[in-house]
């Protein structure tokens, strides 16, 4: 289908060549003689570009420009202009034209004009495509992200089920042994279903707010480990954002150091607090703390239990690309992480 050119001119003898010179070119034309008549045409629609004379009886073409950019209009115009002022031209463009062309009497003005005729159309159907293609990826992700979301419920959901199997086998157990090591594979479940738990009650399935994730993971690893009774878990965490694997790594972290604590690092029926602190130290880190006031451990000292729970931190540490450090305290224990964040 051959596309339609406004060509606003008051003069017509011009508009008349300009019909045959495009005609031969294979595009329609539709002749306007000023502001009105050129409105009325754009409004019936079909137009594909616009050529646009400057002076006109009533006006110049700039205030066409002016009404078509006040409308949010994205129709191709071409400026003609027979002034050699360079200043009309730049006004043009700045008022939206595509491309202008400086009327001569000469044989050059036609070829110029089908060129710059032939430009804008083809740079208006590379802006449309790249818009579409744009709303396409903008669909494509926020149903990426929905399905995404609907994964994470269900995989949390999933091992939520897991855990509470768990928990019905630890109070089935009378093996003091079989029940912690239950109780403790709980926890570890806990803490992945919870970070699942908190992409998809998020706007961005892609990150985990840490100090939301921290809270949840705190509470359920509090009445995992110590039914109402012995230590206490403080949290005083800042508002720190990390990608689902750095999240899940940060909860392990979180859950075996805060299980050593509750269950060695005071007297078996006593009170006492375990704090975990998670705090920004630059623009692009952050520190992860657990300490207690209890008996201390150090470093190099014996694992209590079988060790696994060492070796879990270790791991999930390393995938962070960084360490624990058991900082010297005078009472108790203080476990330590640098995080990146990006």
């Amino acid at each position: 289908m051959p596309h339609t050119i406004l060509y606003v001119d008051d003069d017509l003898a011009l508009a008349r060549l300009a019909e045959r010179q495009f005609g031969r070119a294979g595009y329609q034309v539709i002749h306007a003689i000023d502001a009105e008549s050129a409105m009325v045409a754009i409004e019936n629609g079909g137009i594909d570009i616009v050529v646009l004379d400057h002076y006109l009886k009533t006006g110049t073409g700039l205030d066409i420009l002016h009404t078509l950019k006040e409308q949010g209009s994205d129709m191709p115009v071409i400026y003609v202009t027979g002034s050699s002022d360079a200043t009309i031209a730049i006004d043009a463009l700045k008022s939206g034209a595509s491309d202008y062309v400086i009327k001569t009497v000469g044989e050059e003005f036609w070829p110029l004009m089908e060129s710059a005729i032939y430009q804008g159309l083809a740079n208006a159907d590379l802006r449309r495509a790249k818009e579409k293609a744009d709303q396409e990826i903008r669909v494509g992700k926020e149903r990426a992200e929905v399905l995404l979301a609907e994964v994470n419920h269900r995989v949390a959901n999933s091992l939520a089920l897991v855990a509470a199997l768990i928990r019905l086998q630890v109070s089935s157990s009378k093996n003091d042994a079989v029940k912690e090591a239950l109780s403790e594979t709980q926890a570890r479940i806990s803490a992945i279903a919870g970070m699942h738990r908190s992409l998809y009650t998020s706007d961005d399935v892609r990150h985990v707010e840490m100090d939301k994730y921290l809270g949840t993971l705190v509470k359920e690893v509090q009445g995992t480990v110590n039914d109402q009774q012995g230590p206490s878990i403080r949290l005083e965490a800042e508002s720190v954002s990390l990608t689902s694997d750095r999240a899940v790594s940060i909860g392990m972290i979180v859950t075996e150091l805060l299980t050593n604590a509750l269950k060695y690092a005071y007297p078996a029926g006593s009170e006492g607090e375990v704090r975990v602190v998670l705090k920004k130290t630059g623009e692009g880190s952050a520190l992860l703390a657990v300490e207690d006031d209890g008996v201390g451990w150090r470093e190099g000292d014996v694992p209590k239990g079988t060790g696994l729970g060492s070796r879990i931190v270790k791991s999930m540490a390393a995938t962070l690309g960084s360490t624990i450090h058991y900082v010297p305290v005078i009472a108790g224990t203080r476990a330590e992480l640098t995080v990146t964040l990006h």
